[in-house]
């Protein structure tokens, strides 16, 4: 991919080391393009970095799994999935080919031509989710960031669901105000959300995979999927038809 001369020089390559300090030992380092634009996805987030070492950790669970990462951005998730061995999709916002294109980039600086890139805008049933395959695991740093949009994060997953009812959504966030839950919301949509230590995953100090960008923001990881109920209930159900939330 050719840039033009202003804005190859708008983009600063970040290095990110990711290593196995209990049991491997084995690293993986990643190069994330950053490109200087008011746009929020063109950075690289805290929650980015914690959501990249618990799929890094979980290598071996990734390796031939089909991954796809909501509001990617500048994608360092799914690059460490897809450096794991999962086979990747990455997606933001249809309204934001910006974002897609350093999705691209961030593709290209690490030698992965199998990956694609979407426009998905949550909420939204659109012609490409309709077509996503079965997916098993769906990833997002950083996606319940402003409260209007939760419900669509989670309704999107939802849909997902259909093809793969035992699929889980792996997500960061930073907590910002106390005020703001999702727990009615997972309620609603019968989800069920668990808390994953950051000790559990290396990932409680503040410089990760040889970043500072962690820090001392509080940062928190979970794990949500269908209610098992939910998933019994419909394991010899066929699928059923798509609908708009």
């Amino acid at each position: 991919m050719e840039h033009g001369g202003d804005e190859a020089a708008n983009i600063a390559f970040k290095v990110f080391t990711f290593e196995d300090k209990k049991s491997t030992r084995e690293t993986l380092s990643v190069s994330i393009p950053e490109v200087l634009d008011p746009q929020y996805g063109m950075y690289v987030w805290p929650c980015a970095v914690v959501l990249a070492q618990y799929a890094w950790i979980h290598r071996e669970e990734l390796r031939g799994k089909t991954v796809l990462e909501l509001g990617a951005g500048v994608s360092l998730p799914g690059v460490v999935a897809a450096r794991c061995g999962a086979d990747v999709i990455l997606s933001d916002s249809s309204d934001k080919p910006l974002c897609l294109q350093n999705c691209r980039r961030s593709c290209e600086a690490n030698g992965l031509q199998d990956v694609t890139v979407l426009g998905l805008s949550w909420g939204d049933v659109s012609p490409d989710l309709l077509l996503l395959p079965r997916l098993d695991i769906v990833l997002g740093s950083d996606v319940f960031y402003d409260p209007e949009d939760f419900e669509d994060v989670l309704v999107t997953f939802v849909f997902l669901l259909r093809k793969n009812p035992r699929a889980q959504f792996w997500t960061s966030y930073q907590l910002r105000s106390a005020d703001w839950s999702i727990e009615a919301l997972l309620h609603r949509w019968k989800l069920n959300c668990v808390q994953v230590p950051l000790d559990q995953f290396e990932a409680s100090e503040s410089d990760l995979a040889g970043s500072a960008l962690p820090g001392r923001h509080t940062i928190q990881m979970m794990i949500i999927s269908k209610k098992m109920e939910e998933v019994q209930e419909g394991t010899d159900s066929p699928a059923a038809e798509p609908e708009r939330f």
